[in-house]
């Protein structure tokens, strides 16, 4: 079978996984991709993969898009991505996923720690981050899908901004890899089948989503938030 339907069929099953419960689509896929890709294209492909899973899942959820959070994450991805753009070669990132980790733990889980970072916590600064770091780590949607799940109640506003936040956070990696000399005309035909299995698979996933139990959805996704980021610890101390 062709490299371009294995990846759109897996594109496919990633963006339901997101479709219903807002991440894990985007870190199963970027996990995958290097048994199929050269590690310079692996970037690349997953943040135009994930544009179109992040702002199909955003269309088909639009009256849950919490619209008003929009203009403080934009500037702050805007900066971010002057940041950490001009220092995309010098940063190392061993230490990103540990710390990403430990803050998702204690958001989720700890009032203190939750009540103390509130002070400093905004959209100013997780679309920094969000946007910044994924031009380094690839998948970085759990920063802002944490403090959503704190601020809405409802699981298609939380899920559907989320989309509309990470939307913007890949839309924002395009200018810089065309500055650095990434070039995909080559991979053209790949880009179609896993584009055209991201937005199918956000379909079904946005179907099967608003068939499910509020509550026990966002539940779910607390938990598998928490058990995401306590892999990446463990990884990370591993190392």
């Amino acid at each position: 079978m062709h490299i371009e339907y294995i990846l759109g069929l897996i594109s496919f099953f990633t963006s339901v996984i997101a479709g219903v419960i807002g991440f894990g689509g985007g870190m199963l896929l970027i996990a995958i991709l290097p048994l199929f890709l050269s590690p310079s294209l692996i970037i690349p492909i997953h943040g135009i993969t994930q544009l179109a899973s992040n702002s199909s899942r955003m269309v088909f959820s639009l009256k849950n898009v919490q619209w008003s959070l929009l203009p403080k994450f934009l500037v702050g991805s805007l900066i971010g991505v002057c940041i950490f753009g001009l220092l995309l070669s010098n940063i190392s990132t061993e230490s990103v996923p540990f710390c990403i980790g430990l803050y998702i733990i204690l958001n989720l889980w700890s009032t203190r720690f939750s009540k103390f970072i509130k002070k400093y916590e905004n959209f100013y600064l997780i679309g920094l981050l969000q946007t910044g770091l994924g031009l380094i780590v690839g998948a970085t949607g759990p920063l802002s899908l944490t403090v959503l799940t704190k601020e809405l109640s409802s699981k298609d506003e939380i899920i559907a901004t989320s989309s509309m936040l990470m939307t913007i956070s890949h839309l924002a990696k395009i200018p810089v890899f065309m500055a650095i000399g990434v070039s995909l005309s080559e991979h053209l035909n790949l880009l179609m089948f896993m584009v055209i299995g991201s937005v199918f698979g956000s379909f079904l996933g946005t179907r099967l989503r608003l068939a499910a139990n509020n509550d026990k959805l966002i539940l779910v996704i607390k938990v598998l938030l928490s058990l995401m980021a306590v892999r990446m610890l463990v990884t990370a101390i591993a190392l």
